[in-house]
């Protein structure tokens, strides 16, 4: 082989072993490497790439509704953690601590952000005297750490990148209001960009943020049936403002206290889309975040004008698309093997053939599907089959989402149809009791992923005491 390279090496059978399958697809896709700094990873330039493309849309869509991007501190004194108390034992045994400042222990310890609350509090303290200094709607992307026992490359980390919106409002409707607002906007996100259909709802009393009113959730369905929490959204109430003294003036003079919102997203979005999209061969990458959308493979490259005219391709599509030519000395079929890999959308061929009959081939990454397609057509071409990529993996995904669902009565079918059937999403009524919410995870293995904005009316009784329901929740297990 040319280079002395080897043929793209085997990928774990997803049926065979799903844990061994993710973790080869994460380290032969070149999307992370280990470090010695355990539950720490080195996001590579590929992987690194995707996340930048899914900021690049977030950011974009965060704008368009009025936030600002800032920057807090990534030390917090332990005295403004503490000013929260079901915020700071929620985080508690996450919670990194800084005792020395170079060889000087610190008169008070530091925490390494987890999240950053507290920090938006205690600036929103000093900024906000009146009204007209209402809302402020910011965002900041940053790393957290949180000391996680279990680890796992994008899904589970001690670090990891992310963004978390802040915001602070005169009114509760207002502050509501853009909690629901926020996790549409993640919902979009998620099927729009990534090609994952998702399920909105509100999470249970036990299951919220630390801190939190109430917090609302996107729960989407990865291959092997278990559920993945894609974003999540907070309403606050005025618990932070009071625990931190954050007043305005209000319009009739009196003293107000604000309402605050929280939300974010996290690389963990990286995890998900290999885990709803991926197959036995790599990647299967959506093409809004995909690094590279086209990749142009001459075939018989040796031969003249070859080489020419794929590099004039790409100067021609560079203005439509994300595109790179290969122009190694790697086989044809060791390209084929790698970008299948790297999950590219769409590969495009083109030989001396091609080039006699002004046509090349594109061949589309989620169902290898053929297209012979004219030069001269190329700019309308390839959005369009872009457009069927990402329509086919969403359906797919839905596809999978629907199949493993199932409607149950009582704690016997919910065991049954997880023996018969694998792991998918259950859809039980509930009474509202944290005794039975506990219940059913502890007999079926099932936790509560969150109650659906859209319910169904399955029976009049919980699925576990048979007392009275007052929703339909969604259980499933999880990453």
């Amino acid at each position: 082989m040319a280079n002395n390279k080897k043929m793209v090496e085997a990928i774990t059978s997803m049926d065979e072993d799903f844990a061994q399958w993710y973790t080869d697809i994460v380290k032969k896709a070149e999307l992370v490497e280990y470090t010695s700094v355990k539950g720490c990873m080195v996001i590579r330039p590929y992987g690194y790439a995707i996340w930048e493309n899914m900021q690049r849309i977030l950011d974009g869509m965060f704008k368009a509704l009025g936030h600002e991007n800032v920057c807090m501190p990534m030390f917090i004194p332990e005295s403004l953690l503490q000013k929260e108390k079901d915020h700071v034992e929620g985080f508690a045994p996450e919670v990194a601590w800084v005792t020395h400042g170079g060889s000087e222990k610190l008169e008070e310890r530091l925490c390494v952000r987890p999240t950053s609350e507290t920090l938006f509090c205690e600036h929103y303290a000093n900024i906000i005297h009146s009204w007209r200094d209402l809302p402020k709607l910011y965002n900041q992307w940053v790393s957290v750490v949180r000391w996680e026992k279990t680890t796992r490359p994008f899904l589970r980390s001690r670090e990891f990148l992310w963004q978390e919106g802040h915001t602070i409002h005169a009114t509760a409707e207002e502050a509501i209001e853009e909690t629901e607002r926020m996790l549409g906007v993640y919902a979009d996100f998620c099927e729009n960009a990534l090609a994952m259909p998702v399920v909105k709802g509100r999470k249970t009393e036990s299951d919220k943020f630390a801190g939190a009113v109430s917090t609302y959730a996107i729960e989407a369905m990865m291959h092997d049936g278990k559920a993945l929490q894609a974003g999540t959204s907070h309403y606050f109430g005025d618990g932070f403002a009071k625990a931190f003294g954050i007043q305005f003036s209000g319009k009739d003079n009196t003293l107000q206290t604000p309402h605050q919102t929280s939300w974010g997203v996290s690389t963990r979005l990286i995890g998900a889309v290999i885990m709803a999209h991926g197959d036995d061969n790599g990647l299967v990458l959506p093409p809004a975040v995909a690094p590279i959308q086209v990749v142009i493979l001459p075939i018989a490259q040796h031969k003249p004008g070859v080489l020419e005219k794929a590099a004039e391709l790409k100067n021609r599509l560079s203005a439509v698309v994300r595109v790179k030519v290969d122009d190694s000395e790697n086989s044809a079929g060791w390209k084929f093997a790698e970008y299948e890999m790297k999950g590219v959308p769409l590969r495009l061929e083109i030989g001396p053939k091609d080039i006699e009959n002004n046509q090349c081939v594109l061949v589309t990454r989620h169902n290898r599907e053929k297209h012979v397609v004219s030069l001269d057509e190329l700019e309308t071409a390839i959005p369009a089959l872009l457009q069927k990529v990402h329509d086919g993996l969403y359906q797919k995904a839905l596809d999978n989402r629907r199949n493993h669902t199932y409607a149950c009565t009582s704690l016997d079918e919910i065991t049954r149809v997880l023996e018969e059937k694998g792991d998918g999403f259950i859809e039980a009524m509930w009474c509202g009791d944290e005794a039975c919410e506990d219940a059913v995870k502890e007999k079926t293995g099932v936790g509560s992923r969150c109650i659906p904005f859209e319910q169904k009316h399955l029976s009049d009784t919980c699925v576990c005491c048979g007392k009275p329901a007052k929703h339909m929740v969604l259980w499933g297990k999880a990453y």
